[in-house]
């Protein structure tokens, strides 16, 4: 190989490009077919965000498409396109014909072979990466589709935007059948729930005492911590619905704790006031996103 300077170098060249079209097929979502009829003509490299026009006749569901390009990516495609023209120059050099300036714009922007899945299943077996995973899924052209979605879902990319990105006609063929979910977040899509801090009540306090300065535990973050903002929230509902007989939470544990101290019968008062009590619906609070 050593005294091969020119076939090598041009192995590394197809080794560059082959690794090229792996990295679009991954960062563009793009079928094999849809990646094989590309021209260079397609490419609009120079606009704020580059991108390369998908045909109409050559895309899977009819209908063209301005598939973005990241800007690494557009970067490596760059430099491809100006390696070839480098070549080409020096071909036309050496056999003494005029020198292009540019590549022909009906030049295919890569060269997919068609046995490109034998081609990519000797490179996995270069690179060590088995063939199927453990749940026996295969890697293929079309696995780096599935590739391409799982990582936008990952990464809290909008359902809309990634079937957008997929060309897909149902949300439900993106986030069902093109999103791996051992792939996604969870602990990191748990780290954004609201925090619930757990506050003990004072040593020697009745849990739940009214009146105490520390709360029971827990239920403090999800309810009203005191009776007087309970009395705010819920006395229209509670005069409303008793009519009268209890205007608040603060009049009834007021009858209570007076009818403790009387005779048995004053208990029996109690009780009955403790049924009205129980009927007063509190109003519901909701935590803060």
């Amino acid at each position: 190989m050593k005294n091969r300077p020119t076939f090598v170098a041009g192995l590394e060249r197809l080794g560059w490009e082959r690794a090229l079209v792996y990295k679009t097929l991954a960062l563009t979502g793009l079928r094999k077919g849809e990646l094989a009829s590309l021209t260079v003509g397609q490419l609009e490299l120079d606009e704020a965000v580059p991108y390369v026009v998908l045909a109409a006749a050559d895309a899977k569901a009819g209908r063209g498409a301005e598939i973005a390009l990241r800007a690494d990516l557009a970067d490596d495609i760059r430099s491809n396109l100006a390696d070839r023209l480098a070549t080409l120059q020096q071909q036309a050099l050496a056999r003494s014909e005029s020198i292009p300036s540019s590549l022909p714009v009906d030049q295919p922007l890569f060269r997919i072979p068609a046995d490109m899945i034998r081609v990519l299943d000797r490179d996995l077996d270069t690179a060590g990466i088995p063939k199927q995973d453990d749940r026996g899924r295969t890697v293929d052209i079309h696995a780096m589709r599935h590739t391409f979605a799982t990582h936008m879902n990952k990464n809290g990319v909008a359902p809309r935007t990634v079937q957008h990105a997929m060309r897909h006609s149902t949300i439900d063929l993106t986030m069902s059948t093109y999103t791996d979910p051992r792939l996604l977040d969870i602990a990191g899509a748990l780290d954004k729930l609201p925090a619930l801090p757990i506050r003990r009540a004072k040593p020697g306090a009745a849990p739940g005492a009214i009146g105490t300065s520390s709360p029971p535990s827990l239920v403090p973050v999800l309810v009203p911590t005191s009776v007087q903002a309970t009395d705010k929230l819920s006395s229209n509902v509670v005069g409303s619905r008793e009519q009268g007989h209890v205007t608040s939470c603060s009049e009834a544990i007021a009858s209570d704790a007076d009818a403790l101290s009387n005779d048995r019968k004053s208990r029996d008062v109690h009780r009955s006031h403790s049924k009205r009590v129980t009927r007063i619906e509190l109003a519901t609070f909701s935590l803060g996103s």
